[in-house]
């Protein structure tokens, strides 16, 4: 066993020479170090920078190494200089405090050793659990135990949850080891002690003596070391198992610092990856561009939200830019720096939808590998986006509510409780309250995200924007596509205002994209690419006749029932499919099924 000496600056202090004897190897001959860090404050006041010699105190200490210490106390200095030496090597948290309960519980007359840890920030999953929990972060959670139960028969001292899992502060010998960040030396329990909550279980245990160590790092509580003993305890013993807890407390916030560390290079990692693949969908406009009145009120809807952190329902037909509308809110917030992390819910299978919210731990499920980071911890401090969140599973929905009304969720396979601050905008093209009146979505979750229902209009009620999109579609199509470009005329703008435009900007953008590479160098050529959509869609439409006619509103809504009737007789009363009703009219079966729902029209 080498004794290494350094002082918090890591400066390395060659130790007096009488303790140079004792640097050993084990039967294994492996050299063990422990490192004993001593105050560089203190150090400053009892001796110049330069000295070797230590202070009075850390000189008694080890003049026990060299005395009676390794010879038949109950607890030795070697195994717990050993047990400080594995436990500061572990990075991982979880491995550094059963390695402490469980090597301590290996000493000699130990019969029960336990950790109680402050919470350091995700919230303790039991506990949340219970109905009446006053401030947790007021009180000291059980988060590891180990033991030899000798009368005990079936008793589990690993056992996390049990009456003792959480103790608020000054509450008991524990409690007040943590408020007063002071040891307690029960040296013999007397009968009937004060300081024995289970009198019964301390006399059927035999356990004579218990030490309580605060875990104190850089003047922060992490909490609080507890050793139950069979044996006596004397002063040397619990003077090195204070020392020993001194080293746990580093070897705790070095594993915390460790985990911290990792869990955000995966969410830099996750979100990195996320923000790659939104560049390699390669937006075709990053900006809403519009005139219009019906477009102007959307605007001022996105001015007077964006600024709070309100939950926002974003409603509107397949192809208005709902999307656009949720960037626009999010650029305009303060939490812009941070990032808008996007999720189509009927995109996602069924089966995935909680793993993709949430996240997973490796085995979860089958081809579950590793660890994933779900997309609400992504969008930690920032933003997310539920695109067709009307498609998301009535029983995942609870799930979601809770992590609006607390902001707390679990990943699928673990049951640590993870706290998330994450503002929600939601989309649908469904009339969600319909769906609640019909039992498919839950009516609390329908009021949760619609605080701000903003609706966007579609390019019909628009039709005075179609030019300004027109051009700047054109302009895109020409330049991506490395085309001359195209000359847009009146007589096309006539032609596109006519239209009824079932999928909106999107289809819009796509019949300008297909007229620039028909059209060449000559004028925007929109009656060959329009015409068959036009055919298709059962309209009565003239190119020559265009924009010479303006409908009412009622008018529209009759011309549009019975187009979508047309549309069911054609394809035999069927929706879905390539030769579907909804195909023939260019938008989403779902679209098509919320309009004959609200036109009271059946597929037969």
């Amino acid at each position: 066993m080498q004794l290494l000496f350094r002082n918090e600056l890591g400066k390395n202090c060659a130790p007096p020479a009488k303790y140079r004897a004792y640097n050993q190897c084990d039967s294994t001959g492996v050299q063990r170090v422990f490192t004993l860090t001593l105050s560089i404050a203190h150090w400053n006041q009892t001796q110049p920078r330069n000295e070797t010699s230590l202070p009075t105190e850390f000189r008694c200490i080890l003049d026990r190494i060299t005395g009676e210490v390794f010879v038949g106390t109950s607890l030795t200095a070697e195994p717990l200089l050993c047990l400080a030496a594995t436990v500061t090597a572990e990075h991982r948290g979880e491995s550094v405090l059963q390695h402490i309960v469980q090597g301590l519980a290996l000493q000699p007359g130990v019969a029960l050793a336990r950790i109680w840890l402050l919470p350091s920030g995700d919230l303790c999953g039991f506990c949340q659990a219970q109905t009446a929990s006053p401030d947790q972060m007021q009180s000291l959670h059980l988060v590891a135990s180990a033991g030899t139960p000798r009368h005990s028969p079936g008793e589990d001292w690993s056992f996390l949850q049990g009456h003792f899992h959480r103790i608020p502060l000054n509450t008991g010998k524990v409690g007040q080891v943590a408020e007063s960040r002071s040891p307690i030396f029960v040296k013999d329990f007397p009968h009937q002690n004060d300081w024995i909550s289970r009198p019964e279980w301390a006399e059927r245990e035999g356990i004579r003596s218990f030490a309580g160590y605060p875990l104190v790092f850089r003047d922060n509580l992490l909490g609080v070391l507890g050793v139950f003993s069979r044996i006596v305890l004397e002063d040397q013993e619990f003077t090195w198992l204070g020392l020993f807890a001194n080293q746990a407390s580093v070897a705790i916030a070095n594993a915390r610092a460790f985990e911290e560390v990792e869990s955000h290079r995966r969410q830099l990692e996750g979100e990195n990856a996320y923000l790659q693949e939104k560049v390699q969908q390669g937006f075709e406009f990053g900006e809403i561009l519009g005139k219009s009145l019906a477009l102007q009120q959307v605007l001022r809807q996105i001015q007077m939200v964006a600024p709070t952190d309100t939950t926002v329902l974003i409603g509107g037909e397949s192809g208005t830019g709902k999307e656009l509308v949720a960037r626009a809110i999010h650029e305009r917030s303060e939490r812009h720096g941070r990032p808008l992390i996007t999720v189509n819910c009927a995109s996602i299978p069924r089966e995935l939808f909680e793993s993709e919210f949430f996240g997973h731990v490796k085995g979860a499920f089958t081809g579950a590998l590793r660890d994933r980071i779900g997309r609400f911890q992504l969008a930690d401090k920032g933003t997310i986006f539920l695109d067709e969140v009307g498609e998301i599973p009535h029983e995942l929905q609870s799930k979601l509510l809770r992590v609006l009304q607390e902001g707390t969720f679990e990943r699928v396979g673990d049951d640590h409780v993870r706290r998330v601050d994450v503002r929600v905008l939601a989309a649908t093209n469904r009339e969600l309250y319909e769906e609640v009146e019909a039992g498919r979505f839950r009516k609390d979750l329908y009021y949760r995200l619609c605080v701000f229902p903003v609706i966007i209009p579609p390019l019909r009620d628009r039709s005075e924007d179609i030019r300004l999109l027109a051009e700047r579609f054109v302009q895109l199509a020409s330049h991506r596509l490395k085309l001359p470009r195209a000359q847009l005329t009146d007589s096309a703008i006539s032609q596109l205002t006519a239209y009824s435009w079932p999928g909106n900007v999107r289809e819009l953008q796509n019949v300008i994209e297909r007229a620039v590479i028909v059209s060449r160098e000559g004028p925007l050529r929109v009656d060959l690419v329009l015409a068959p959509f036009v055919q298709k869609d059962h309209t009565k439409w003239n190119p020559g006749t265009a924009g010479t006619s303006v409908f009412p509103k009622r008018e529209m809504e009759r011309r549009e029932r019975e187009n979508i009737l047309k549309a069911l007789e054609t394809a035999s009363g069927k929706i879905y499919g390539a030769d579907g009703a909804a195909a023939i009219l260019g938008m989403k079966p779902t679209t098509l099924a919320s309009r004959m729902k609200k036109m009271k029209l059946r597929a037969s």
